[in-house]
């Protein structure tokens, strides 16, 4: 495995309307558990019920899984409390991601925080150029991410939406979407 003082750490956002962003943020987390590399994911939305992604992190000694959000909020009856839920979660974040414990960390959705200005891009643009420690590997992933932020990372992808089945009337299925 790459030793952290040799490795520059990379840079990902995965955002757009279509499905699989943070699936394949949690494949590139598994990938790199399977490396022996150390892992911590933190979910700013997602947590309202149990996932498989979640109940495969138990498997590897090498992954930290927090899902802090309350479920999903796009409809929110709570914008401050929702405000307040997510500064606390940026700061568990930038706690994990400086402690020097991780190879990679993803902060999934947390471009749904900031596109409701729960948080801002210049504290997350700050945090990228001049906080996260150079060898840490960092995955953002959410709808809408902000220009400033994709403009400091070196991978953007954009998932975009052809069909999905949620649109149909189906519902979400246990293994594929959860």
């Amino acid at each position: 495995m790459e030793h952290k003082k040799k490795r520059l750490g990379r840079v990902l956002i995965l955002t757009g309307n279509g499905k699989g962003k943070s699936s394949s943020a949690f494949g590139m987390a598994f990938r790199a558990a399977g490396w022996g590399m150390k892992v911590c994911v933190i979910q700013f939305i997602k947590g309202a019920w149990p996932t498989g992604e979640e109940k495969a992190a138990k498997m590897f000694a090498n992954m930290e899984w927090h899902a802090l959000g309350d479920g999903f909020t796009w409809k929110t009856e709570d914008p401050e409390g929702d405000r307040l839920k997510s500064r606390e979660i940026w700061e568990f974040c930038r706690q994990k991601a400086m402690s020097g414990a991780f190879d990679l960390v993803v902060f999934d959705e947390i471009n749904m925080a900031l596109g409701f200005g729960w948080l801002t891009s210049e504290e997350v643009v700050r945090f990228v150029t001049q906080e996260r420690p150079p060898s840490l590997h960092l995955i953002m992933t959410g709808r809408n991410a902000p220009r400033a932020v994709m403009d400091v990372a070196d991978t953007v992808t954009e998932m975009g939406e052809i069909k999905h089945a949620f649109n149909a009337g189906i519902k979400a299925c246990k293994g594929v979407e959860f």
